[in-house]
């Protein structure tokens, strides 16, 4: 049986990409790229007239993506429960600021306003968050890109265990974890764009299949 969380969806995709829901942690970690390069993801969101969708929260590298493409001229959807208003300082300039009742309801209504998933750097909530995109990717109920901003190899070691859970035989090898994987703001979104056309064509090519066969 599905779990009732899981997204009711079917598999077409856009084959443009208006919508980007980020992954990021509530702290701005130790190392001062992490913070740059939130930031700089932020502007580049804005200068490309993408919306940022995000947890809503005002501090770490939520805060900066959030902050940098605000102040840009970018579009700002913050999602965030009502008991983390407080905690996580709700970011008070983003265009829409949505409250939900719980952490199941903020993910349902990230994964259905975005076209595609980013994770920067970030702590379990941001590991969870991407691992149930994948999930879904796994089990068929969407074709939307995932990807990780591995800045300063961050992402290395969880890259490494996906690499182990196939090799021990639990990851099928004709079903590999499909993660996309980019090492500087920059290269994020010609990266998600090829994504998002290669789905694109290959449902194109599908759905003229079946009609074929359907002429049989």
């Amino acid at each position: 049986m599905l779990d009732a969380s899981m997204p009711r969806c079917n598999m077409v995709v856009m084959s443009t990409i208006k919508n980007i829901c980020v992954y990021c942690g509530a702290a701005p970690g130790d190392d001062p790229v992490f913070l740059q390069t939130a930031i700089e993801f932020g502007q580049i969101l804005a200068r490309e007239n993408i919306r940022l969708i995000y947890g809503g929260g005002g501090v770490g590298l939520m805060g900066a993506v959030a902050r940098a493409c605000a102040e840009a001229g970018g579009r700002v959807t913050g999602i965030i429960p009502d008991f983390l208003i407080g905690k996580e300082q709700a970011f008070d300039h983003a265009h829409e600021l949505v409250v939900t009742q719980d952490m199941h309801e903020r993910k349902r209504l990230m994964f259905e306003r975005a076209d595609a998933f980013v994770a920067l750097p970030g702590g379990v909530g941001t590991l969870e968050e991407l691992v149930e995109q994948l999930t879904w990717v796994q089990l068929n109920r969407h074709s939307k890109p995932v990807m990780v901003l591995n800045v300063a190899n961050f992402w290395d070691p969880l890259l490494g265990l996906f690499d182990h859970m196939q090799s021990s035989g639990f990851v099928n090898i004709a079903r590999p974890v499909r993660l996309l994987v980019a090492h500087n703001a920059r290269a994020v979104l010609p990266k998600l764009r090829t994504a998002v056309s290669n789905v694109a064509e290959g449902e194109l090519h599908d759905a003229a299949a079946e009609q074929v066969m359907d002429r049989m």
